[in-house]
């Protein structure tokens, strides 16, 4: 799409939007997708910041975030006829029964403009129960998209089942910024320098941080691990951890995106089991900087690693020591693994592809 035809698209996440203060790895994805569309060619505005995020179950909490966005759809609305600039297109990342669309369906309707969905789940079995009115909300939302892009094969039978006949269901990898081309790694020669980047909050977090504490426990050697992350488990992780001694130096929460792509390209090796993890923004991050990773084998983490990267077997500790081993047996082959690893990134993971993709998509529909 050339320069002179940007069409304005209006983007939505009910998640948590892309201007968010607190770091997550949705807030990171909604940028990119952002950033992807820009370099589409389109004319990306944010639609609105309302969070329609409700983690309980709420039933009042969720009354008062339908109510909230019947207002911004009504003041979209009339500020799209007062400049007579609208979208032509909505664009929203993250659709499902906790966080479902309350703004682009109405939106889009009243305008009669395509409606697009990227990372859409359903739940039929959310129907009933707590989540009642959030869920049906989800669900017609889904239905009204013209397109649903998923980043991974999860929940992907459930969107087929259910596909209207107008809907197309596209796979669009999880994708990155792949910044600049990192400095060539030196083979080390001391201890194995081992990073891992990650929340540290009860549940999957800290069963990843669990399963690595096991691994390392098994790990032969000497080696160094760095750990980028903070949160409400902190005080449990680092218990986890302190068998390890000095060995561990934990570095707290980094926003700085430059402070932690200085700190992949620091590393050798990146290890984090992922237990749970939907793909995992960090191995996408750590690859782009040069830097091979070390995983469980789930099904999102698989989508993301490349080939020079080692998957292992959930749960499995000594597994997962044997394959970091396997990985820096040879430290010239771990360095080069770190620049096979940014290669793929880059053919398959970096913005540009994903912007082709999304294009390619999307044009059709205007």
């Amino acid at each position: 799409m050339s320069t002179t035809s940007r069409r304005r698209v209006a983007f939505y996440a009910p998640m948590k939007a892309p201007d968010h203060p607190s770091p997550s790895g949705d807030r990171r994805i909604a940028r990119l997708m952002m950033r992807a569309l820009d370099r589409a060619g389109w004319d990306v505005r944010l639609a609105s910041r309302l969070r329609a995020h409700q983690r309980d179950g709420n039933k009042a909490a969720q009354d008062m975030l339908f109510q909230e966005a019947e207002r911004i759809v009504v003041k979209l609305l009339a500020d799209y006829a007062r400049t007579g600039e609208p979208p032509a297109l909505w664009f929203t990342y993250h659709c499902y029964y906790k966080a479902p669309d309350l703004i682009g369906p109405a939106v889009a309707r009243a305008l009669a403009i395509p409606y697009v969905i990227a990372e859409g789940y359903r739940a039929k079995k959310r129907l009933d129960g707590p989540y009642a009115r959030f869920s049906q909300a989800s669900e017609r939302a889904l239905d009204e998209a013209r397109i649903i892009f998923h980043l991974q094969p999860r929940g992907l039978d459930a969107l087929e089942r259910d596909r209207p006949d107008n809907q197309r269901l596209i796979a669009l990898p999880p994708f990155t910024a792949l910044g600049a081309e990192p400095a060539a790694k030196t083979p080390g020669d001391g201890p194995l320098r081992l990073l891992c980047v990650a929340m540290m909050r009860p549940g999957d977090k800290l069963e990843s941080y669990r399963a690595l504490s096991a691994a390392l426990a098994a790990l032969e050697g000497e080696w160094r691990l760095d750990i980028i992350g903070d949160g409400a488990a902190r005080a449990e992780v680092e218990a986890l951890f302190a068998p390890f001694g000095a060995r561990i130096a934990f570095h707290g929460q980094i926003d700085d995106r430059d402070a932690i792509r200085a700190a992949y390209e620091r590393a050798e090796l990146f290890v984090w089991p992922g237990v749970n993890e939907a793909f995992g923004m960090v191995y996408l991050e750590a690859q782009a900087a040069g830097l091979a990773c070390v995983a469980e084998d789930r099904d999102g983490v698989r989508e993301v690693i490349g080939p020079q990267g080692r998957l292992c077997s959930p749960g499995d500790a000594a597994g997962f020591a044997s394959a970091i081993l396997e990985m820096s047996d040879d430290r010239a082959r771990l360095a080069a693994a770190g620049t096979a690893a940014r290669a793929h990134m880059k053919a398959r993971h970096g913005v540009n592809a994903a912007a082709a993709r999304l294009n390619e998509a999307l044009e059709p529909l205007i």
